[in-house]
């Protein structure tokens, strides 16, 4: 038995030493079992409920390559605190053939996977509702209930100090100022914009210790992000106006706003820092601004883009994205934003898209080199292809010899030979049976040969996606495809013109021209 380990801790206040224990008591269990040990894999501060882990992804991996057979770990919530993790893991692994085990549990089944993904969930839950319930009482003493706010500096309690207090915080007076800048040149009718391109220039770090922008400063009033909608700042501390959930599909949190009844608000007037009279006046001025109340999208609702190159471009000059500036055109929003880029050139929506379809058909890489590469990939491909399927033919030809041989020892054991003479034989080539149907489920099914005009096909394709663009029963599929070919588009200002670099997907662009008739199937082509 091929045995690896599975060790993991949650987060930076636990011991990092917590790892080189698992694996320990992990390798004592192995040598008393009289396994081979292979290695372990570790997760470091990541949380159980997660599955993106690097460690616990490459363990998926290696079981399904058949790299061994079973996987030893301290305990089952080791693995994974998520139910739905829990019996994805576990069936993956008995579909592997490999099995579990836990110091605690020992051999895991499908009762384990039931009572303990329950039980990690309810830790989970009970830990969180305990880690919130702390957090209240300690803003309810006026103290921070997490995190930090542009303006103030955390009071670091003394290592050691047991008798000190913290989420304590107190203005830092440099930051202080520029917070009331931001209020002032508000105030006084700047808008975000420009008083985030005066920050800029001079030369003052942002939040995150990066450049300003519109969006850290006007935020969202409804949800007290931004600048100018952070109540700290004339001293009322409001908690719990936003719940963070767990995307099943992405493993990211999504906020929500909080009925306002559930949220904690407490006066802390010593962190003031806008006096009340500006504070009205920046409200006054964004209610007078406000055309429409903010409308929450449902979390199901997914934006599509509105344009076929939303969020591919992105300036060769600085980096920042390309996104609209006015009815019909694009510019860089490092130079329209911050102004921190000198790229001051535009370009039509029409004339960006028209350019990018001639390149995707003629240019996206020099004819005459994708033309040798494509003939030097089809020979290769159609070689592998062809190797897979004598393989698979060859594999069916010996199990049928198999299968002939087995019956024959059958036959003669029915007609009175020495059983216990053919019984070993007859067992070697079960064996045998079951390790050739194993390579055959194994094996990739017969594939098409690729088309030797490769790169002619495509562009063929390519052709026919920008007509299928202005059908309006077909656009919204020829817009996600050909979007899926195009990894960025660069916009390189020189002398005084804007020159295009147009990046594309090879593996995306080898599926078009196999025939692939959809984004969906070119995604699942970039494995080649």
């Amino acid at each position: 038995m091929r045995a690896v380990i599975y060790a993991r801790y949650s987060t930076d206040l636990q011991s990092v030493t917590s790892i080189e224990d698992q694996i320990r008591v992990c390798k004592d269990r192995i040598a008393n079992e009289g396994w081979e040990y292979l290695h372990a894999y570790h997760d470091r501060a990541i949380s159980g409920t997660s599955n993106l882990r690097p460690g616990y992804q490459k363990l998926l991996a290696d079981a399904r390559a058949g790299e061994f057979d079973v996987v030893v770990a301290e305990a089952l919530d080791r693995l994974s605190r998520d139910q739905e993790h829990v019996a994805h893991l576990y069936k993956h692994l008995s579909f592997a053939g490999v099995s579990l085990i836990t110091l605690s549990e020992g051999a895991i089944s499908e009762l384990h996977i039931g009572l303990s993904g329950t039980m990690g969930a309810l830790y989970v839950k009970q830990l969180a509702d305990k880690t919130r319930r702390g957090l209240r009482g300690r803003v309810e003493a006026g103290r921070s209930g997490g995190g930090n706010s542009y303006g103030y500096n955390v009071v670091r309690a003394a290592v050691g100090d047991e008798n000190a207090e913290h989420g304590l915080r107190e203005i830092s007076s440099h930051k202080a100022n520029i917070v009331r800048r931001i209020f002032q040149d508000y105030a006084n009718g700047k808008s975000p914009r420009a008083i985030a391109k005066a920050l800029n220039a001079d030369h003052i770090a942002g939040p995150s210790g990066r450049s300003w922008g519109p969006s850290t400063i006007n935020g969202n009033a409804q949800r007290g992000t931004g600048i100018l909608n952070n109540e700290l700042y004339i001293g009322s501390l409001v908690w719990n106006r936003l719940r963070y959930l767990k995307d099943p599909t992405t493993g990211k949190r999504r906020s929500r706003l909080n009925p306002r009844d559930e949220w904690t608000v407490k006066d802390v007037p010593d962190l003031r820092i806008v006096q009340q009279a500006l504070w009205d006046r920046v409200k006054a001025r964004q209610a007078n601004l406000k055309h429409a109340p903010h409308q929450e999208k449902a979390f199901w609702s997914h934006q599509r883009p509105r344009y076929l190159l939303s969020g591919l471009m992105k300036c060769g000059e600085c980096g920042s994205s390309y996104t609209k500036m006015g009815q019909n055109r694009f510019g860089c929003t490092g130079h329209r934003d911050r102004g921190t880029c000198s790229n001051n050139l535009t370009i039509r929506t029409d004339q960006i898209e028209e350019i990018i379809l001639d390149g995707l058909k003629h240019r996206l890489m020099e004819p005459d080199l994708f033309e040798a590469f494509a003939a030097e990939f089809t020979r290769e491909m159609n070689r592998q292809r062809t190797d897979t399927t004598t393989e698979r033919r060859s594999l069916e030809v010996r199990l049928a010899s198999i299968d002939r041989k087995i019956n024959q020892l059958v036959d003669a054991i029915c007609d009175g030979a020495d059983a216990q003479t053919l019984n070993t034989r007859l067992k070697q080539l079960e064996a045998e049976k079951v390790n050739i149907e194993r390579e055959i489920a194994d094996a990739p099914g017969d594939q098409p040969l690729v088309h030797p005009a490769l790169a002619t096909v495509y562009r063929q394709h390519v052709a026919k996606l920008e007509m299928l663009l202005v059908d309006s029963t077909t656009s919204q599929e020829a817009f996600e495809l050909i979007r899926s070919l195009i990894d960025q588009v660069r916009l390189i200002p020189v002398d005084g013109q804007l020159t295009i670099e147009l990046q594309g997907d090879l593996a995306g662009i080898l599926a078009i021209s196999e025939g692939a008739q959809n984004a969906d199937q070119v995604a699942k082509d970039k494995a080649l």
